[in-house]
């Protein structure tokens, strides 16, 4: 083990806890995977990392329920998806698979708006368009 220094600090100074902007920003599909939802509902996960937002606040994820839920639900959901899917340049088909590992490392537009969720302000994902 090497040796440590002996006194590591914080250093406040260095971070910025400033969220981006509400509005669109230029994004890459960092990791897209299936998962369990809370209720047991099989959904898939999202993660987008802004290449414009300061270190820290630069990761928001998106969940898409696909199966389960309420049938209103299950809706909203696919259609985002099917949105996310062109907008990286995909044109989905009926009866296509739904292959997470097909976003990754996409580059996409992610529009941004600001939600508060138990208190605390955070990202949340309204929307995609194709990098221009």
């Amino acid at each position: 083990m090497t040796d440590l220094p002996q006194s590591i600090r914080f250093n406040i100074a260095e971070l910025n806890d400033e969220l981006p902007g509400e509005g669109y920003h230029p994004a890459v599909i960092a990791t897209a995977r299936l998962r369990m939802s809370q209720n047991n509902n099989p959904t898939l996960q999202v993660t987008y990392e802004l290449q414009d937002a300061a270190s820290g606040c630069e990761t928001v994820a998106e969940y898409f329920v696909l199966l389960g839920s309420s049938a209103r639900a299950r809706a909203v959901s696919l259609r985002r998806l099917l949105a996310l899917y062109r907008a990286c340049g995909f044109e989905p088909h009926q009866g296509d698979p739904i292959r997470p590992e097909d976003l990754v490392s996409s580059r996409v537009e992610v529009r941004i708006g600001h939600e508060t969720y138990d208190g605390m302000l955070r990202l949340r994902v309204l929307g995609y368009r194709a990098v221009s």
